[in-house]
């Protein structure tokens, strides 16, 4: 009866494990999002408006306009944008035209030019 007993705490101490584990993975993650954020936040855009763009489509998502947009990115900069076909796929390049920047200049809006 002891050693069913010694079993089941063995086992126990292995499932507290790896939950610690895990939770101090997830926080850790956490706490480099938020410091990349923070660092977005305190730097120039690398794009200006009207200016035009070469990037890599890394998905798709809705967007505050509810149409399909895809996101990529400029020197790390996120650039959400619209008006782009259905033939281009995650993974494609794409030029596009920066149209406004988000509250804070974390991130930019732009409009589909063409496919690389």
């Amino acid at each position: 009866m002891e050693l069913e007993w010694l079993g089941i705490g063995a086992v126990a101490l292995v499932v507290l494990a790896v939950l610690v584990v895990a939770l101090r993975r997830r926080s850790s993650d956490e706490r480099a999002s938020r410091r990349a954020h923070e660092a977005a936040q305190k730097r120039e855009p690398p794009v200006a408006i009207g200016g035009t763009y070469e990037l890599g489509v890394t998905e798709f998502t809705d967007h505050h306009s509810g149409s399909r947009v895809a996101v990529g990115k400029v020197e790390g900069f996120v650039v959400f944008t619209e008006d782009v076909p259905a033939s281009v796929d995650v993974g494609d390049a794409i030029r596009v035209r920066v149209t406004s920047f988000n509250r804070g200049e974390t991130s930019a809006d732009a409009t589909f030019l063409e496919t690389l």
